[in-house]
Order: structure tokens, then sequence, then C-alpha cells
């Protein structure tokens, strides 16, 4: 599957109750170090429960400038959360199924833990 073609599915939860969009994904960079970067992985999904529209790096706590991007585009995104890929149960052409007992992560990954 194609990054692309998995932005804007919908996103449910183990008993089937939607929770939002795929709207972005995090990877690492932490492999073995090659010649130029080392190997990326991907850590999870982000998901938004009101866009599936990209968060343009806004989502980092520290931007702020221009003032009126960052402020909309963090209420546009309120409710956010990142999924680990090991919790991802399973992910089809159409939606992406997450496992029991998931955990949600705030989407900036500035340390602030869980939402």
């Amino acid at each position: 599957m194609i990054l692309g073609d998995l932005l804007g599915v919908n996103v449910y939860d183990d008993g089937g109750t939607r929770l939002g969009r795929v709207a972005d994904a995090r990877f690492v960079v932490d492999g073995t170090p090659r010649q130029l970067l080392a190997e990326a992985r991907l850590l999870g999904l982000v998901v938004s429960p009101h866009s599936a529209a990209s968060f343009l790096g806004y989502e980092r706590t520290g931007l702020s400038r221009p003032w009126p991007l960052p402020r909309m585009l963090r209420w546009r995104h309120r409710g956010s959360f990142l999924v680990l890929w090991e919790d991802i149960a399973m992910i089809g052409a159409e939606s992406v199924r997450l496992r029991p007992g998931f955990t949600a992560y705030s989407p900036a990954l500035d340390g602030s833990g869980q939402e």
C-alpha cells in the first residue's frame, strides 16, 4: 500500500466505533546508518476526528507564526492522536482497525504523553 492511499481512510476501534481519519504518519530515523541517513521506520499513524487534512507541521508545540495558521490548524485537529504501529490490527483499502486497548498519544511527540 502507498502511504498516500492511506491518508483520509476511516479509523475504527476494535468495537467498530469510528474514531476519525488518517491525517498523517510518523516516522523515526533510527536504523543502521547508510551513506546519507539511517533507515526510516513507521512509528504510527495520526488520527484526526475532524479533518483528514495535513497539520502542516503545526502540531509541534513550538510553531506559532504566522499566528492565524497554527491557531486554526490546532482547532481543526483538536482531539487528534497518534496510534503506534503495534496498536494497528488491520489496514485495508477503506479502513484501519485498531487493536483492543490501544493507546492514544499526543500527535506533537513532545514528551507530554498520552491524551
